[in-house]
């Protein structure tokens, strides 16, 4: 299967890497304007592209979503993307554009992940009543906070649960905390890969369901997973839950 990745960061370079050690996958462009050069497979744009992939991963940046969108509708080729931070008005587009072809959208690739946020269900309709806290930690270079994977395991608690919470992000001052919220609180620091943890708080106990990534190659891994299962779908919009289950 041929692949283009679109970005050339930390996750784009391992990807790469990945994909040339594989015997049944192959690299047959990088779009990376910021790149050009540094590998002779790297090109400015998609439509630089020599020759059209089967599959585009895409771990760039949000905004280049406007850019890729055009094209894989164009030229039909089925498109993991795994960035995070697009506005309400962004994923609709990404979603109108999934009607054409198959798209795959992951605030997280991971195995772990993708079963806690499963499990997740099962603990908040039965502790509907506990307070809940969610803590999450990354390298000092993340830009966006909190992540994308903490977002959606927020949206996850909060459409399991009877009524909303509202989001309270960091705690300071003084004041009772109160039952109608979710505390949010973020760390930022060094060389940590990923550490999610979700907080269930009752009278005299506590369970806490926690995922730490300890290698970029578990977002690798679930990305080329994706993308394998991604090619034989037909048009719409689809979760790493659905290849999962």
């Amino acid at each position: 299967m041929n692949i283009a990745v679109y970005g050339w960061g930390q996750m784009g370079k391992l990807l790469c890497d990945t994909i040339d050690k594989s015997k049944n996958l192959n690299l047959t462009g990088i779009i990376d304007a910021f790149s050009s050069g540094k590998d002779h497979r790297i090109v400015e744009t998609l439509e630089n592209l020599s020759v059209v992939p089967d599959v585009l991963i895409d771990f760039s940046h949000y905004s280049n979503s406007e850019k890729i969108l055009p094209w894989i509708t164009a030229h039909n080729i089925p498109t993991l993307i795994a960035t995070t931070g697009h506005s309400g008005e962004e994923l609709e587009k990404i979603k109108k554009a999934s009607q054409v072809v198959p798209i795959l959208k992951a605030t997280n690739t991971s195995l772990g992940i993708n079963l806690i946020t499963e499990l997740l269900e099962t603990l908040v309709s039965s502790l509907e009543d506990w307070d809940i806290e969610l803590i999450e930690k990354h390298h000092n270079k993340k830009i966006d906070a909190p992540s994308g994977t903490a977002q959606s395991l927020l949206t996850k608690i909060n459409n399991t649960l009877s009524s909303k919470r509202e989001l309270i992000y960091g705690r300071e001052g003084i004041a009772p905390r109160k039952k109608e919220e979710i505390g949010v609180h973020v760390v930022r620091g060094g060389s940590i890969v990923g550490e999610h943890s979700v907080i269930f708080a009752g009278e005299d106990e506590v369970i806490e369901i926690k995922h730490e990534a300890h290698s970029k190659m578990i977002f690798v891994n679930g990305a080329l997973k994706g993308a394998t299962w991604l090619y034989n779908q037909n048009p719409g919009f689809y979760t790493m839950k659905d290849i999962f289950n």
